[in-house]
């Protein structure tokens, strides 16, 4: 099989026109967690299951907790411990703007063992099962250097002065015309 170098040009340009694509979209989706409170939550265990499998990345976003209902599936702050999401079961008591409840993992047989008493919590907006770990090594500083080298050679590559290839029968192949002529 035999690739031309015009070929292989009109490739490279498509792959930077996809990457391109993909970056603006990743700035437009930083802009709007910012503009609407948006996060990402990874799960390591399976209390939630069967909605929200152990390997799950949920997307969030924080609201004061008066807009709470039952059955709305939360992640709240603990002291000292890690965050918890279950689905809350019951409202125990609303006062200003600190609302109690009690929450219970779909996957769990009894309630969590102490009321929640917050201000603002985190709703799980959608959730994506299998998509944890490949966040999570998406973080590791070897990947992370490697996807920049990749992209810094690929912007290289990109951007590098070519020399024209003067055809012997005619002008240099960058100034012919596209039909061939």
């Amino acid at each position: 099989m035999v690739v031309s170098r015009r070929g292989v040009a009109w490739l490279g340009r498509r792959v930077l026109d996809v990457l391109a694509v993909a970056g603006s979209l990743c700035i437009l989706l930083a802009i709007g967690a910012v503009v609407l409170g948006c996060s990402i939550m990874l799960f390591a265990t399976g209390s939630m299951a069967p909605a929200i499998p152990a390997g799950s990345a949920a997307l969030v976003r924080e609201v004061p907790a008066t807009e709470l209902r039952p059955g709305d599936v939360v992640t709240v702050d603990r002291a000292g411990a890690l965050p918890v999401t279950h689905r809350i079961v019951e409202i125990l008591a609303v006062e200003g703007e600190t609302v109690t409840f009690t929450m219970q993992g779909d996957a769990n047989a009894a309630p969590d063992p102490a009321p929640y008493a917050v201000e603002r919590a985190r709703v799980v907006l959608a959730a994506v099962p299998g998509v944890a770990p490949a966040i999570q090594a998406m973080q590791q500083p070897l990947v992370l250097g490697g996807v920049t080298l990749a992209g810094a050679a690929l912007v290289t590559w990109a951007f590098w002065p070519r020399r024209e290839r003067v055809d012997d029968e005619g002008p240099a192949l960058e100034d012919a015309p596209a039909d061939g002529r």
